[in-house]
C-alpha cells in the first residue's frame, strides 16, 4: 500500500495514509488487550529504543530476534494497517505493541478490555521531537513536505503534527495511577542506559543477571542500534524513505540547539510553560 500523498484526518487528528487507514485506526480504538500484553506509548520521534530495550530484556540480552526482526514487526502499531496481519503471524508469548494514538482515544479500548496489561510511557524533550521530527519529514515520503524550519515549528506549536505534544504526555501521564504505567524519558535512557534498563525489567519482572544486563547495554546502545538494519529504518525502499536526505537515527539529545534561534526558544518555551502550567512532571532534559 503506497498512499504517499494520502493524509488520513482521525478524530481531528493527522496521519499518513501510507501507514493508516480508517479501518485501520478504528480497529485500534476497540483493540481487545491481554493482560500479557506489552504496550509502548509516545508521541512520534521517541519510540524506537524503548522497542529495542523491551525486546533484548524479553529476550535476556540475547541479540537475535533485534538483528534478524524488523523493529515494526517485532512490536507493530496498533494503528497502522499492517498490525493485524503481524499479530496473526507472531510466535506465541506476550506481544509487545506499540502506540502513538492519545489516551482520549486509546484509553477507552484499555478500559473495556479490563486488561491489566504493562504500559510503558516515552516522554522526550520536545525540542528534540520537533527538530527530529523535521528532519525525518524532509526523508519519509509518505510525510507532507516539511517546509521551512520556522514554517514547521508554528505547525507543531499549533499541534499540526499527530495532535498536540503536551496533551499527549499530560493525557496519558495523568492516568498512570489508574493504568499498569511506568513514565520513561528519552533523556533518561541516553544518561544512564543501564538504571533505566533495571528500572524496565523491574517493571516487566523480568530481572536480568549481570552478564544479560552487560548485554542489554551493549546492543541497545545508541550506536549499535544506529548500525543495526532491523532499527534504523534503512530497510525501507528508497522510494518511502529517501536515505540520501539524512538518516533515521540522528543524534541523541540536545540537537535542537543547532536549530532554534535565540527568539525561537523563547517562543516555544512560552508556550511550554502556558499549555503545561498543570502539568507535575518534572522533566531533566539534559546533564547538569
Amino acid at each position: 500500500m503506497a498512499r504517499l500523498d494520502v493524509t488520513e484526518v482521525f478524530h481531528g487528528i493527522l496521519f499518513p495514509g501510507h501507514l493508516h487507514t480508517q479501518d485501520s485506526l478504528q480497529r485500534a480504538l476497540e483493540f481487545p488487550f491481554q493482560d500479557t500484553d506489552i504496550l509502548i506509548v509516545s508521541y512520534p520521534k521517541s519510540t524506537t529504543w524503548m522497542q529495542e530495550i523491551v525486546t533484548l530484556i524479553s529476550s535476556r540480552g540475547d541479540p537475535h530476534l533485534s538483528h534478524t526482526v524488523p523493529n515494526w514487526t517485532r512490536a507493530p502499531w496498533l494503528e497502522q494497517y499492517y498490525c493485524a496481519d503481524f499479530l496473526k503471524a507472531s510466535s506465541s508469548g506476550p506481544r509487545v505493541l506499540t502506540s502513538h494514538l492519545p489516551h482520549h482515544l486509546l484509553g477507552p479500548a484499555l478500559q473495556a478490555s479490563n486488561a491489566r496489561l504493562q504500559v510503558i510511557y516515552v516522554s522526550r524533550n520536545p525540542k528534540d521531537v520537533l527538530v527530529s521530527f523535521y528532519h525525518f519529514h524532509k526523508m519519509a515520503n509518505f510525510l507532507p513536505e516539511a517546509g521551512s524550519f520556522p514554517e514547521f515549528l508554528d505547525k507543531f506549536l499549533e499541534s499540526k503534527h499527530y495532535g498536540s505534544w503536551f496533551d499527549h504526555i499530560k493525557g496519558w501521564t495523568n492516568q498512570a495511577a489508574a493504568l499498569n504505567l511506568l513514565h520513561v524519558t528519552y533523556e533518561e535512557m541516553s544518561m544512564d542506559l543501564r538504571g533505566t534498563l533495571d528500572r524496565v525489567s523491574s517493571f516487566l519482572q523480568r530481572p536480568l543477571l549481570e552478564d544479560e544486563l552487560n548485554n542489554c547495554v551493549k546492543h541497545c546502545s545508541f550506536s549499535s542500534m544506529k548500525d543495526n538494519k532491523m532499527i534504523n529504518y534503512s530497510l525501507v525502499p528508497g522510494e518511502i524513505m529517501d536515505h540520501s536526505k539524512g538518516s533515521f537515527m540522528r543524534t541523541q539529545i540536545g540537537d535542537w540547539k543547532n536549530m532554534f534561534t535565540k527568539e525561537q526558544n523563547q517562543r516555544f518555551d512560552s508556550v511550554f510553560n502556558s499549555k503545561m502550567h498543570d502539568c507535575t512532571l518534572e522533566f531533566v532534559w539534559e546533564e547538569e
